[in-house]
């Protein structure tokens, strides 16, 4: 099996805002499911060993960087500043045959430095809960990010109760979110503007001719209009987020992180 490439273009920022982090694989594990729609729309060719050793953390045969993020944000009405990605690692990108870049990021990878005395695992439980969610909410037609595939083992993970462990292939255009850009503001104006520029060169091209300024006033006001529109269609298929915190808020609109109170009210 050679190697299969997955781009980084992440780190084209600074250090400051990205760790390198290696996962820590799940042994023994088995694919429990994995989406063939959204391989088909990813153009994906990876074979069902590969989505394995991806989804459980073993990936020595793919050409990734793994990198943990970091990032802050309001939790509840307080500013939290100890944020970041404490369980999972952006892989890289996926590349369709438009050339779309797709970010492939690892849940439940295992502690990063942003883990705040967690373990950085997921169980069965949540990882199913997000994979059918967003399926749901991509199906009624509402942004949401994808999950790729799930995989799982007999390894116990204590939560209240001894759980198995799980990791789950998130897959959205971006995992920048409202709180990358909290973070970059803390620091300085010039981290923040190289955060933004990062962004309108990967995600907004058709603003590259306008000024600093007017990029900025641009940026805001689409992710204004894009949040509103997504809050609007979570209320109209009765969709309640339940961790809907700045961290998990995306700077394009779609619905990020399903938390334990996150359903779809029918």
């Amino acid at each position: 099996m050679s190697k299969r490439l997955l781009l980084q273009d992440y780190t084209q920022l600074p250090a400051s805002f990205y760790t390198k982090v290696e996962a820590e694989p799940q042994h023994n594990a088995k694919l429990l499911i994995q989406n063939t729609a959204l391989l088909q729309q990813l153009d994906c060719d990876l074979n069902e060993a590969e989505i394995l050793d991806l989804a459980s953390g073993k990936l020595k045969l793919f050409a990734a960087e793994p990198i943990a993020q970091k990032y802050v944000g309001h939790q509840f009405g307080y500013f939290n500043p100890d944020l970041g990605d404490g369980r999972g690692l952006l892989l890289g990108q996926w590349y369709d045959a438009d050339q779309q870049a797709w970010d492939f990021h690892l849940k439940g990878a295992g502690r990063t430095p942003y883990s705040r005395r967690g373990d950085g695992r997921a169980v069965l439980r949540s990882t199913l809960r997000e994979f059918l969610a967003s399926e749901a909410l991509a199906g009624l037609g509402v942004p949401t990010t994808r999950a790729l595939a799930i995989a799982s083992s007999d390894e116990p993970v204590q939560r209240e109760i001894l759980e198995p462990r799980a990791s789950l292939i998130r897959v959205s255009p971006t995992h920048i979110r409202f709180g990358h850009f909290e973070w970059a503001a803390s620091q300085s104006p010039s981290t923040l503007e190289t955060l933004l520029q990062f962004v309108v060169q990967k995600h907004f091209p058709q603003w590259s001719a306008a000024s600093r300024s007017e990029q900025a006033c641009y940026f805001f006001e689409n992710v204004c209009v894009k949040t509103a529109e997504l809050l609007a269609k979570w209320q109209a298929v009765g969709f309640n987020h339940g961790v809907m915190n700045t961290d998990n808020m995306s700077i394009l609109g779609e619905t990020f992180d399903f938390g334990l109170v996150s359903r779809i009210y029918g």
